[in-house]
């Protein structure tokens, strides 16, 4: 049994290694444009004591209270973190850390024009950095801020964040799956904002892997938050290899019908959807998307907004149908041998963080995610195609 581990596009020749585990060539590919990838510090290689759970203390948004303006918990990731500690489930030394994307991270998918907008940037006598982050956070008071500060408190997290997506993007394809405990910033596309959501990091994360990670060329996002996920459907409207499965209230925020072309799975759903109806289509347009796409890779928004009682999705999902929707997901992927990578996205309610806590402990408890689970569940056919040649060399060298 071998542990695919993903070959990262760029240069370089084929190691020879007694380990069959690191026996996989590392091919150059280019970004398509003749240019090759730049260099980033989000692709490094990560202990295989770790979790491929990502997170950061940095993650956190807290700031003179302004955070509580906006119905976003903006503390819930590190609350996530701390019930996995208090189940024993994770440590400290056990969790990816995450670290920020770059500006020229960023602009794998964000225009510079967009970049310059979230920073210090006068316009005819006007602060219009401070009016952008202000339209995207949706706490008006960030208007005054200072720059530096806004920078800090606020985008800093945001790009963290970003950053803990794309390094889990890579995890997934190593390790058969991967969490970012942050993230899924669906509202954001390449040049704009809106819904607390200033950088595009589904975008980013599949992008780096086409561009990078050998034998990752198709992906399918399964966007389970309340709200349509005008973002990425924006940024990836004319683009084949990436399907898009979204679940949303039909009712509200962004009503994005331009973006609703790149849906190739479109569930709307009413006011006050309960369980049995839920997650019934959950399981029976996720079974189909995976059937019609066959991904190398699933991107699960696993927003909590449709949550009883949530002030914005306007669902009514009980606690137990969170965890069993997430159960739903997770099964399939493994059913089909692909790799996922999970990221949080929007939940407005306190308990939302206990909640995600439940149920990564659910999936660990049936043996869906484990730190030891290896890639050769994930059936990628271009790296089994490598490992096969990688195989075939090792024996013809045995034999001379």
């Amino acid at each position: 049994m071998f542990s695919l581990e993903a070959t990262e596009k760029g240069g370089g020749n084929r190691s020879s290694s007694s380990s069959a585990q690191a026996i996989l060539p590392a091919r150059a590919r280019g970004t398509g444009d003749g240019c090759r990838p730049h260099r980033t510090e989000l692709y490094h290689e990560v202990p295989p004591t770790c979790w491929p759970i990502v997170y950061s203390p940095d993650y956190n948004i807290t700031f003179m209270g302004l955070e509580k303006l906006h119905p976003f918990d903006a503390g819930k990731w590190g609350k996530v973190i701390n019930f996995l500690k208090e189940e024993k489930l994770i440590a400290d030394d056990l969790i990816v850390q995450a670290r920020e994307a770059t500006e020229e991270d960023l602009l794998v998918v964000h225009t510079r024009r967009y970049l310059n907008k979230l920073k210090n940037h006068i316009l005819e006598g006007f602060q219009e950095w401070s009016f952008v982050v202000a339209t995207i956070t949706e706490i008006p008071p960030v208007l005054f801020l200072p720059n530096f500060l806004v920078q800090r408190k606020v985008l800093k997290p945001l790009r963290t964040q970003t950053g803990g997506t794309i390094m889990a993007g890579k995890l997934a394809i190593d390790r058969g799956w991967a969490i970012n405990v942050g993230g899924g910033f669906h509202h954001c596309s390449s040049d704009k904002g809106g819904g607390f959501c200033a950088y595009a990091d589904i975008t980013l994360a599949i992008k780096f892997l086409f561009e990078r990670v050998e034998g990752v060329s198709k992906a399918t996002i399964i966007d389970l938050d309340a709200h349509q996920g005008n973002g990425h459907e924006r940024d990836f409207m004319d683009d084949h290899r990436v399907y898009i499965m979204d679940v949303y209230n039909r009712y509200i925020y962004p009503g994005d019908g331009f973006a609703k072309r790149a849906i190739k799975r479109k569930v709307e759903l009413d006011w006050g959807t309960e369980d049995t109806e839920y997650l019934q289509k959950v399981q029976t347009h996720v079974e189909g998307a995976l059937n019609e796409s066959r991904p190398d890779i699933i991107i699960y928004n696993a927003g909590t907004d449709i949550l009883d009682g949530d002030p914005l999705g306007g669902l009514a999902i009980s606690p137990q149908g969170i965890v069993k929707r997430d159960e739903a997901v997770f099964r399939a992927a493994r059913s089909h041998r692909i790799p996922i990578l999970m990221v949080t996205s929007g939940g407005y309610q306190k308990r939302t963080a206990r909640i995600i806590a439940d149920s990564i402990l659910n999936l660990h408890n049936l043996g869906l995610i484990d730190k030891e689970l290896a890639t050769s569940e994930a059936k990628n056919p271009k790296v089994e195609l490598m490992i096969r040649e990688s195989i075939l060399d090792l024996t013809k060298l045995s034999l001379q």
